[in-house]
């Protein structure tokens, strides 16, 4: 098993959607980070995933568009772009992970039912075993984020650090 992690949409403008986006995130941030920091001690690839949306002016190099400061990712972790809530569609991140030899992937992000549970199944879709990170995801509807791991494998940050030795 070589795995990735998938960081999805964690970005400034979702926090100003309500004080429940905000909490929900604060707290998915904190497992990621601890996700973030023991793939880099394995050697082992962190994506960066953000959303486009020239509509609601969520494009680089506006604010909203930005990661927080409180999330630990690099400019040398791989970085996608997306339009579409599958991270996969019609973008270089299922190349990119091929690449690198990736055969399983961890997700973490916003949102829970939306990005999140598509990119998994896009990821299902390409032959890639998709696992979610217990505690890493975030949502507008904080109480959705129980159904999207009932429906698909989920990992905690204990066992992860187990499986990655």
């Amino acid at each position: 098993m070589k795995p990735a992690l998938l960081v999805i949409d964690i970005q400034k403008a979702f926090y100003d959607i309500g004080p429940a986006a905000a909490e929900s995130l604060a707290d998915a941030v904190e497992y990621t980070n601890a996700a973030i920091a023991l793939f880099r001690e394995k050697g082992l690839p962190v994506v960066c995933i953000q959303h486009v949306e020239p509509e609601d002016n969520l494009v680089p190099g506006q604010p909203g568009f930005d990661l927080p400061d409180t999330l630990h990712i690099l400019p040398g972790d791989v970085h996608i772009h997306k339009t579409y809530g599958n991270a996969f569609n019609r973008t270089a991140l299922e190349d990119e992970l091929r690449r690198q030899g990736v055969d399983t992937v961890i997700l973490t992000g916003f949102c829970a039912e939306y990005c999140v549970l598509s990119t998994c199944r896009g990821a299902a879709d390409r032959d890639l075993t998709p696992i979610l990170l217990r505690g890493a995801l975030a949502s507008v509807e904080p109480s959705h984020i129980p159904f999207v791991e009932r429906i698909n494998d989920v990992i905690s940050f204990g066992a992860l650090k187990k499986v990655l030795g």
